[in-house]
């Protein structure tokens, strides 16, 4: 019954246009940055690498796939929250305003199974999205600039990353970014449990990361505090996949602080949903 409700739930989520936008965005996005790297990607390398060839003498072909991936990861996984709350925020409130919530909820069904299943098929345009970047990112990318070693900059270090190395951080890297855009999901997907207005779920959601964006980006004593237990200040753990060693204890720290939203946010749903009058 339950698998049956998710192919049902994924089949509607494929007839709104707004389900293409994310797609469309993405393909265009990394087409242009590898088009740009394909034209200019030299000097833009350069440029950022200027002041540490001062010390450190690089051979080999520093723009290569590996890196143009990487470059793409950056500039796209802190952008597709919103892609994906366009969606999951009007799995519930959708139906809500197309008037067609309370035939939903006296079908012969139960309602954790209905919930559940529009989770279910959030996750799966999720999943699709994911791979669907890691494709034009990855191996196109690899095919266009062929393979190479990772240099990757940071503030204070290089971690240069050899490329038999790289491909499991990719595939890891992704997984992770998964896991918070699960959350994501499942915090907007909640909202939409509490209103009747398509927008609002998809703007709070936003808002909610923004806020703890901030927050968790301001070196303020005060937000210190609070910065390890904002969801946000773990949806970035994919990052820790490209240092060298690799800090596991916070990347599992991460994942069970992201895992658990997940079934915070999830619980909370599937209790008033199951309470929610069919007939306000």
């Amino acid at each position: 019954m339950l698998l049956s409700l998710t192919w049902l739930e994924i089949k509607k989520i494929s007839v709104r246009p707004r389900s293409y936008i994310g797609f469309v965005a993405i393909t265009l996005v990394i087409l242009l940055i590898q088009l740009a790297m394909w034209i200019d990607g030299t000097s833009y390398i350069g440029f950022v690498t200027q002041n540490i060839e001062q010390t450190f003498l690089f051979e080999g072909k520093i723009l290569n796939g590996n890196l143009i991936c990487f470059i793409i990861l950056q500039t796209l996984i802190i952008q597709i929250p919103l892609l994906i709350a366009l969606v999951t925020g009007d799995l519930v409130s959708g139906e809500a305003a197309n008037g067609t919530i309370r035939l939903l909820l006296t079908r012969p069904v139960s309602r954790t199974n209905i919930l559940l299943s529009k989770f279910f098929a959030g996750s799966f345009y999720t999943l699709l999205m994911l791979v669907w970047l890691g494709i034009l990112a990855l191996f196109v990318s690899l095919v266009a600039f062929g393979p190479g070693d990772l240099i990757v900059l940071k503030t204070d270090e290089v971690v240069i990353l050899q490329s038999s190395d790289v491909m499991w951080r990719f595939l890891t890297a992704l997984s992770l970014a998964f896991l918070a855009l699960t959350l994501v999901g499942a915090l907007s997907m909640m909202l939409s449990c509490f209103t009747e207005n398509s927008i609002g779920p998809i703007i709070i959601t936003m808002a909610i990361i923004i806020l703890f964006t901030i927050v968790g980006t301001m070196e303020v004593p005060l937000f210190d505090k609070v910065k390890p237990f904002l969801f946000t200040t773990h949806m970035i753990v994919w990052r820790n996949l490209f240092e060298d060693p690799l800090p596991v204890d916070q990347i599992r720290n991460s994942i069970l602080i992201l895992f658990g939203h997940i079934v915070a946010f999830l619980s909370i749903s599937l209790l008033y949903f199951n309470k929610k009058d069919i007939l306000s």
